[in-house]
């Protein structure tokens, strides 16, 4: 059965999907004036600078961390590269308790949020002021007093738990709603079809956020849907949809408010597909030169969206050449000082691996801590931290307490 009356019809007459294009929002052209007929969104000054400055120390954290993983101090990064505007503008456009579950590259919705370079830093490095205390690897952040869910590496798993967080919100009847962001690669897994078909059955107040960013590592989407993108999927579960182009902030920032508004006053749940592109390697395990052309990469570059933002600033002299180099050197100099002091805080204690499952540890866990204790004891060579601390606090001079975690990497 379905919800609607459907007429008959003698002769077969199959759809094609031609009628379910979609459009593209847009306000805000690569020279920082507007389209004719686009409407400014009601954005105070204080807060398009609060939206800038967050874009351009993701851009500028995203140049030193992988200067960093290549020098060797660093394991993995993924940049947000050429994604700025999708990711904070649409964080600008939430209150601040709206909850974010984000895949891995939204590292601009906790700066946009607060989250100090200090804190970005100690993830990355995993020590002893890691708030996942060196269990994950680097760029897995997590933040609960910014209401941003821990990042999973499993693709699209955030997706339904997103549906899920959402229907608590709606039962709870406090306001909120969840925002989780994906890329167009993260739409081919079935956990999205399952999240979209529960949130649109259910009527939760949850924000789908497509970066459709043209590349799911090296396949690009034309090899991965026959469709017109991501977005027309919306209408097979009749959910609320629309196509913003990702580089325009002032766009999607608008599209962001007006879905926020559907998903928290009438729990409809809302697909957006963000049309942006990925400047920079998936990852730092990633070459792209060997799936795409320079030329296509330098014909991106000129859609920057931070330079475009930064035009439109200009144009209403809210920023300045003067405010941009300061800006610019305050960053590095931030993001290079706060390296060099997170790199050499110590690890996590190695006890904290077992202080997080019971309330009081087991004495199965305290057994398996001991044997882990035994093993780093027996073969120092291959845990020189934890060796050295175990050594330490075994002597006579030192305490009696387990010993120090492996690596400032993030993991054990």
């Amino acid at each position: 059965m379905t919800r609607a009356t459907s007429s008959l019809v003698h002769s077969p007459h199959f759809l094609e999907g031609d009628e379910f294009s979609i459009d593209t929002f847009a306000l805000l052209k690569q020279d920082g004036s507007l389209y004719e007929g686009a409407t400014v969104p009601d954005l105070d000054r204080d807060k398009a600078l609060r939206i800038y400055h967050a874009m351009v120390f993701t851009r500028v954290l995203d140049e030193r961390m992988l200067a960093a993983q290549r020098q060797g101090r660093l394991s993995f990064y993924m940049q947000c590269t050429g994604e700025e505007a999708a990711v904070i503008g649409s964080t600008a456009a939430l209150d601040d308790a709206d909850m974010i579950m984000a895949q891995y590259r939204e590292q601009g919705a906790l700066a946009y949020r607060g989250f100090s370079c200090d804190e970005f830093m100690n993830q990355m490095f995993g020590n002893e002021h890691d708030y996942g205390k060196g269990r994950q690897m680097p760029i897995h952040y997590g933040s609960a007093k910014l209401h941003y869910m821990t990042i999973s590496s499993p693709l699209a798993t955030q997706i339904p738990q997103a549906t899920g967080y959402a229907y608590g919100q709606k039962l709870a009847g406090d306001g909120h709603c969840t925002i989780t962001y994906f890329g167009e690669g993260a739409a081919s897994e079935g956990d999205f079809h399952a999240a979209l078909n529960m949130a649109a059955v259910h009527k939760v107040p949850v924000i789908f956020f497509c970066r459709n960013n043209g590349y799911a590592i090296s396949t690009p989407a034309v090899e991965q849907f026959a469709a017109d993108g991501v977005a027309p999927r919306a209408f097979g579960y009749k959910m609320r949809v629309i196509r913003v182009d990702g580089n325009d902030v002032l766009a999607v920032y608008q599209a962001t408010l007006e879905a926020r508004r559907l998903a928290v006053e009438q729990n409809q749940p809302v697909l957006i597909e963000a049309m942006t592109y990925r400047l920079a390697a998936h990852s730092s395990s990633d070459d792209p030169s060997g799936y795409r052309s320079k030329k296509e990469e330098e014909a991106w570059r000129e859609k920057d969206p931070i330079l475009r933002l930064r035009r439109w600033l200009e144009d209403r002299e809210w920023w300045s050449d003067d405010e941009e180099k300061a800006l610019q050197e305050r960053l590095r100099r931030e993001v290079l000082e706060t390296m060099k002091v997170a790199q050499k805080r110590p690890a996590p204690p190695l006890e904290s691996l077992i202080t997080d499952v019971y309330d009081t540890p087991t004495p199965q866990l305290k057994e398996q801590l001991a044997a882990l204790e035994t093993h780093i004891r027996r073969y120092p060579e291959a845990y020189p931290k934890s060796a050295h601390k175990s050594a330490s606090e075994h002597s006579p001079q030192g305490s009696s307490t387990s010993s120090g975690a492996v690596t400032g990497q993030g993991g054990y």
